[in-house]
């Protein structure tokens, strides 16, 4: 098999990379939901796990000395809701921005609320001049999706692209907004959070040797940039899934593929066990 493009290595050479890195003592598996467990689909709400993906999380997560955790721009409530996801799995939201269900209460000031109800506001209002873009509102952000915005995304000036940047050029400016660029999303936080600082925050709390990624999104290539990767003599594996420039050392065609990979670890961790 080729090597994808961005300079990542084949799915052939993932499956061998898997098999020193399932004999590492402490493992952290993490992943992104949508298009990784989930396949994108055109209405967000219908995004569910393609089947045999979860139990294969869920049989990991239920090894010894195996954590296992969603890390989703989604908010938690949703991530549980659409994934079927149960302990021991950890799942993480809002870009790593929701760690547990008192996060909320922990972190979100008055003056944050109030820039988030600020921030959505300014968003819906751009959402309402274009045809098929919405407005999520989330514990600590709020996100433009122009995906189904009539007349398109994709191209410079149509009217899905012309959203986000009105949306870059308003509310993102506003202080205290942390944006986040992903697929036809642009996401406003009003706490810094990042993919890759939850992983950071992951490795330090399970003291796992090794980590392994999956990811599809713009947003997850600052999980990718935490990484330790074996081309830079670490443990840790980044797998981007589909096509796209990527700071993955390895890459893989669609969600089927990242069943597969989770299934052979699975398989290689409970012989070594």
């Amino acid at each position: 098999m080729d090597a994808s493009a961005g300079g990542t290595q084949p799915v052939t050479a993932l499956e061998g990379a898997l098999r020193p890195f399932a004999q590492i003592e402490t493992l952290l598996v993490t992943t992104d939901y949508d298009g990784v467990v989930a396949p994108i689909v055109a209405d967000p709400a219908r995004a569910f796990p393609l089947p045999g993906t979860v139990d294969a999380l869920l049989e990991l997560a239920a090894l010894p000395r195996v954590t296992v955790a969603l890390v989703s721009g989604r908010d938690r409530t949703t991530l549980r809701s659409l994934s079927g996801a149960e302990r021991p799995l950890v799942t993480v939201g809002s870009h790593g921005g929701e760690f547990d269900d008192q996060f909320t209460a922990r972190e979100l000031t008055p003056v944050r609320r109030e820039l988030l109800t600020t921030v959505a506001g300014v968003l819906a209002e751009i959402a309402a001049r274009y045809p098929g873009a919405v407005v999520e509102t989330k514990p600590t952000s709020a996100a433009l999706h122009v995906r189904n915005a009539s007349g398109g995304w994709t191209a410079p000036g149509s009217p899905g692209a012309a959203a986000l940047d009105e949306a870059r050029h308003a509310a993102a400016a506003l202080p205290g907004v942390y944006p986040t660029e992903g697929k036809a999303v642009l996401e406003l936080a009003v706490i810094e959070a990042s993919k890759g600082r939850a992983l950071e925050l992951l490795r330090d709390t399970t003291g796992a040797g090794g980590i392994l990624y999956f990811g599809d999104d713009v947003t997850d290539e600052r999980a990718f940039a935490v990484l330790r990767q074996p081309r830079d003599g670490g443990p840790d594996l980044g797998v981007k899934v589909g096509s796209g420039d990527t700071a993955a050392q390895y890459r893989v065609p669609d969600p089927e593929a990242v069943r597969d990979a989770l299934r052979e670890l699975l398989r290689l961790r409970t012989a070594r066990d």
